[in-house]
């Protein structure tokens, strides 16, 4: 039964404590805190509550850092070859055998030619049991061309072969190129992104601090630019690139075509973002300290949509690898000794390579993951670019 009422005229009983408020007791729960929380921490809060954003951050991560050491990962060189397996079919790795568990091993092949269909054949000889090695010691390599080295992730066993994803025309390692191709692919992104970002800024947030002529001029380009179809504006453009270059000049070209043609929507959502910013009591302020334009754009209003900027460049990323992949493909682009994922995708250009040899498509899993994870990546970037929503 519930207390009675208190009496007419009585004082009511109250629960509030009287207790001096201190601001750091807040209450707990998984918000707790964020009330004086900043603005990057504000970010990260929400951000690592989107799974497949954060999942995708940590393919990324892993992706990139395996760059930096390619040849430890590669079982096989960049360019050795191997005239025996010439077009071999990936190889099962198997646990077992006969029953009996002996760690990772391969089937030994035979190989025989089909002159029906004029087409190699391998077959697995189960009596050849090859166990793979780890942290073995492997054909020769110079670590980032500088170290000289041998050590291996895994290896075949000796004196057998092991190529986890087949081999191609030349009896190269699929697998290992694909490793080595990345290293072009994805550095190539973010190189044209840094290139298409630093135009779009600069051109941008001139265009939208001072307007006028300057903004004229440049939303006619803009305009001029976007109108032209893009395969015969890269074809324009990689024709300007010498045939003499080296590879290196060759990718360096590559990565500021790619950047030139993507910088024009950067611009205009630069300047877009600054003519409503620019109005703003805070800016003025810093005019009537005498700041001048360049550190008012640099330190006062592009810091106010930054993160912004950043969940736009994950998306832009996998353009770039797609641009690049595709002027490779038409034969626009790289070109060997440089290898990247474009590069080998031109290894299935005919539609009977396909048929007889699937394997040699294994390259666009790389691209089709990679584009995924920064499409992922950039949708959670972009929802927890304003945590206070």
């Amino acid at each position: 039964m519930s207390n009675p009422l208190p009496p007419p005229g009585a004082e009511l009983p109250h629960f509030v404590s009287e207790a001096p408020f201190d601001p750091a007791q807040e209450p707990g729960g998984p918000d707790a805190g964020m009330g004086r929380a900043g603005q990057l921490r504000l970010i990260w809060t929400r951000f690592k509550r989107h799974r497949i954003a954060l999942i995708s951050a940590v393919f990324l991560v892993l992706m990139y850092g395996s760059l930096l050491i390619t040849e430890f990962l590669a079982p096989y060189r960049l360019d050795s070859r191997d005239l025996d397996t010439i077009y071999a079919p990936p190889q099962r790795v198997h646990l077992f055998h006969e029953g009996s568990f002996i760690g990772p091993f391969v089937y030994g092949r035979t190989m025989r030619l089909d002159m029906t269909d004029l087409k190699r054949v391998y077959t697995d000889d189960p009596a050849d049991v090859q166990r793979l090695r780890f942290f073995c010691r492997g054909e020769p390599y110079e670590f980032w061309g500088l170290v000289a080295a041998e050590r291996h992730l895994f290896c075949p066993a000796q004196g057998g072969q092991f190529n986890l994803l087949g081999t191609d025309r030349l009896g190269r390692d699929v697998f290992s190129r694909i490793l080595y191709g990345a290293r072009i692919s994805l550095t190539i992104g973010l190189l044209g992104t840094i290139v298409s970002f630093t135009l779009g800024i600069v051109i941008g947030g001139i265009a939208g601090y001072r307007g006028g002529w300057f903004d004229h001029l440049m939303q006619r380009s803009i305009e001029v630019i976007q109108s032209i179809p893009s395969i015969p504006l890269w074809m324009t453009l990689a024709a300007i690139i010498p045939l003499s270059w080296s590879p290196i000049l060759v990718y360096l070209g590559i990565t500021v075509i790619l950047g030139m043609l993507d910088w024009t929507g950067q611009a205009r959502a630069v300047r877009s973002k600054l003519f409503s910013l620019r109005e703003e009591d805070y800016v003025l302020a810093a005019e009537l300290m005498g700041a001048r334009p360049p550190r008012i754009i640099g330190r006062h209003l592009i810091p106010g949509f930054m993160s912004h900027l950043i969940a736009s460049a994950s998306l832009s990323v996998p353009g770039m690898i797609l641009g690049e992949t595709a002027l490779t493909f038409l034969g626009l682009g790289l070109r060997p000794p440089i290898t990247s994922w474009g590069i080998l995708m031109t290894e299935v250009r005919g539609i009977n390579i396909v048929a007889l040899y699937p394997w040699l498509l294994w390259p666009m899993a790389p691209v089709v993951l990679v584009i995924l994870a920064f499409n992922f990546l950039g949708d959670g970037l972009r929802d927890a670019a304003d945590p206070y929503h």
